[in-house]
């Protein structure tokens, strides 16, 4: 039986579980709402968090708290832009940082990117991780062009960039945009590099375009209702819970569960067996 047929199982070293998040609102999405030139605007450079996404922030970050949904995640990783550094910090960071604690970084600094935020602590937290896979839409839109490594690594010091390769943004054109298509196959290329990551439960801070059109690549083969739940547009700060299979063998991963029986060694053949025997003696 194949998933076609509706139930699909698979071993459970093949899987990972991944939450997926769009980042709160930014002030780009203040006026892009109202009208989409507004996002060739380039005020909006590198786009942050107005006072409502703040709000969303402190709402979902409630959320992983209450849910328990903290205390399993292994790993964030997130877009290197500032709105979702600023996401990913506020909801899956520590508490607010205070001098005292010498020798424990602030993930973010006091207002980062004109936030009027305080600093957050990097205290007691999954650690956070930011990759260029997962940016948004590429090209011509000022606000998904990123600042250099060095201004965020001043901002969110304890946020871990060694990921990326160039200081400036070398991915990003004010004359090309890259197609849907393209943006869809660096979705899925992203999710393949989660099978070279060791962590189990992993938190993504993203975007809106890289979500939805990444994931329209998959779900063709379920149920129309479960492919518009892989697929539908993410409200500002919504997570998605959901779990990636390696059905071809991309990851390496030994099961820490499975256990090989027959310790001590004996006689173990299955009952089944001696049914065959019988059928095939005319018994």
């Amino acid at each position: 039986m194949d998933c076609g047929a509706g139930t699909c199982l698979f071993p459970l070293h093949r899987c990972k579980t991944i939450h997926l998040v769009r980042h709160a609102q930014g002030i780009h999405n203040v006026e892009g709402d109202k009208n989409y030139k507004a996002y060739l605007n380039p005020d909006y450079f590198d786009a942050h968090l107005t006072p409502l996404g703040w709000e969303q922030v402190d709402n979902l970050r409630k959320h992983v708290h209450s849910s328990g949904l903290i205390n399993k995640i292994d790993l964030v990783i997130a877009s290197p832009l500032m709105r979702t550094l600023q996401t990913a910090v506020g909801v899956f960071g520590g508490e607010g940082y205070t001098d005292d604690k010498t020798d424990v970084l602030p993930l973010m600094v006091a207002n980062a990117g004109n936030s009027f935020h305080g600093a957050i602590s990097s205290h007691n937290c999954p650690p956070i991780v930011a990759g260029e896979l997962c940016r948004e839409h590429l090209g011509v839109h000022p606000c998904d062009k990123r600042r250099s490594v060095s201004e965020y690594q001043f901002l969110f010091p304890a946020v871990d960039f060694s990921l990326i390769d160039s200081d400036e943004d070398v991915w990003w054109k004010d004359n090309v945009r890259e197609t849907k298509e393209e943006l869809a196959a660096r979705g899925v290329e992203f999710l393949n590099w989660l099978w070279t990551r060791k962590e189990k439960e992993i938190a993504i801070v993203t975007h809106s375009g890289f979500l939805f059109h990444t994931l329209t690549t998959f779900g063709n083969d379920c149920h129309p209702l479960v492919k518009k739940e892989i697929s539908k547009h993410f409200a500002n700060c919504e997570l998605r819970s959901m779990v990636l299979v390696d059905r071809n063998m991309i990851g390496s991963e030994a099961s820490t569960t499975n256990y090989p029986g027959k310790i001590p060694s004996g006689l173990d053949k299955p009952s089944d067996a001696v049914d065959e025997n019988v059928e095939k003696q005319g018994v």
